[in-house]
């Protein structure tokens, strides 16, 4: 491992906490992906596939900001675990319905009950915080944390595609389920790590999304999200329609494997600009990566060409988490990075859905067309806030980092 992550490790419990986060994070690229493959596997509906995925990251955007809202107040491990008990709930339910072809609508309860964990990333992202405020290292605690978002978005769809195609359709969502019980767990019980919560200072009563330059983020993720959203669902039935169905997760893996390798180069690099120049940057290279997707004619093509659009991914998720942290107060910041994940998972549900229904009436092929125009939307909205972001958000009763700009020119 070059220097830079090696140097993160020095500090104590470090390595536990980003192993743990590794684990609980497997969820977030085996369930949606599998609840597509299961139904898909059950019902051939593609349709209703897409919308309960869509349910399912419509539940998390709206419980996970509450629930980091909580854990900013009261601590990791007091909301965490039973926020997990709840989802792990749910996730049987539908697992059950689906098994024994429960009704629709038993599927769209159980698929929104999935919802309330929040971000395990902005947790493990929340505590490197806390160890490297105001360093150098801070960089590249994102950069890593980006890779490893990368490196479960490689094996998730590999395991969770592979296990419903080959054992039974059930499978790849039933070892989510445990991938994330585990983790909730192992990351809960290193207490030494956990950041301190700020359970009685008055900013707290209010919501990070109060900052100009966070609705911004949000709202621009949540047009790259239904890229994310999109592309999934019309992998996998672009695959499925060459006959090789299990292979979307080989394709998929790809367009995370890109984007692994781009942030562990980023996390090598020093910046001297300033970091809204190439976060709009980042926004637009994925737009454009978007476009030879609508040319595709096989999987081959298909996977050069996903592989390629994954290299903008990473590199513009840290400088977003950059700027995260420049623009919410530091008593709102789990909750701040908890709502760029809620705009990812809002356009993931309406790209999930979107592109589900375009499949269904006019077949895989016209499906890329959802994820292209998605990415346009993205980049009109990182231009019309750009000055949002441009400015620094101002210190609202000493509760923002007094040395906000000094940080970003390290981080940076």
């Amino acid at each position: 491992m070059p220097s830079p992550y090696r140097a993160l490790f020095a500090a104590p419990g470090s390595k536990g906490f980003s192993a743990a986060g590794l684990l609980g994070r497997m969820p977030l690229s085996m369930m949606g992906i599998g609840v597509v493959t299961m139904i898909s596997q059950r019902t051939g509906r593609y349709g209703l596939a897409g919308a309960l995925s869509a349910t399912l990251a419509l539940s998390a955007a709206v419980a996970g900001p509450q629930a980091s809202r909580l854990v900013d107040r009261y601590g990791q491990r007091r909301v965490l675990r039973p926020a997990a008990l709840c989802t792990l709930t749910a996730a049987a339910g539908l697992l059950l319905a689906s098994h024994l072809a429960g009704p629709d609508w038993l599927l769209f309860v159980c698929a929104a009950g999935m919802g309330t964990v929040p971000s395990l990333g902005a947790m493990v992202r929340a505590r490197w915080a806390a160890l490297y405020r105001g360093t150098p290292h801070l960089h590249a605690a994102y950069s890593l944390e980006s890779v490893v978002d990368e490196v479960c978005f490689i094996l998730g769809p590999i395991i969770s595609i592979g296990l419903s195609t080959s054992w039974f359709p059930e499978a790849g969502p039933l070892l989510a389920a445990g991938f994330l019980a585990a983790g909730v767990l192992w990351l809960t019980a290193q207490r030494a790590t956990e950041p301190e919560p700020h359970p009685r200072e008055r900013h707290t009563r209010g919501s990070a999304l109060r900052s100009p330059g966070l609705r911004v983020l949000v709202a621009t993720f949540t047009a790259t999200g239904t890229v994310f959203g999109a592309v999934d669902v019309v992998t996998v039935a672009f695959a499925d329609g060459q006959g090789h169905k299990a292979a979307a997760s080989v394709v998929l893996a790809l367009y995370a494997a890109g984007s692994c390798v781009a942030g562990v180069v980023f996390g090598l690099l020093r910046f001297a600009g300033e970091p809204h120049r190439r976060w709009l940057l980042g926004v637009c290279a994925m737009a454009v990566s978007m476009i030879p997707l609508l040319l595709v004619g096989n999987l081959l093509s298909l996977a050069v060409a996903l592989f390629v659009a994954g290299l903008s991914i990473a590199p513009t998720m840290i400088t977003t988490m950059a700027l995260v942290e420049r623009h919410v107060p530091r008593a709102h910041l789990t909750e701040g990075m908890t709502w760029v994940s809620t705009g990812l998972a809002v356009g993931i549900a309406i790209g999930s859905s979107v592109a589900g229904r375009v499949i269904d009436a006019v077949g895989p092929g016209a499906g890329y067309g959802v994820p292209a125009a998605a990415g346009g939307v993205a980049v009109t909205v990182g231009f019309l806030g750009y000055r949002r972001l441009s400015r620094p958000a101002p210190q609202r009763g000493g509760s923002h980092e007094h040395h906000s700009e000094r940080e970003e020119r390290h981080v940076a």
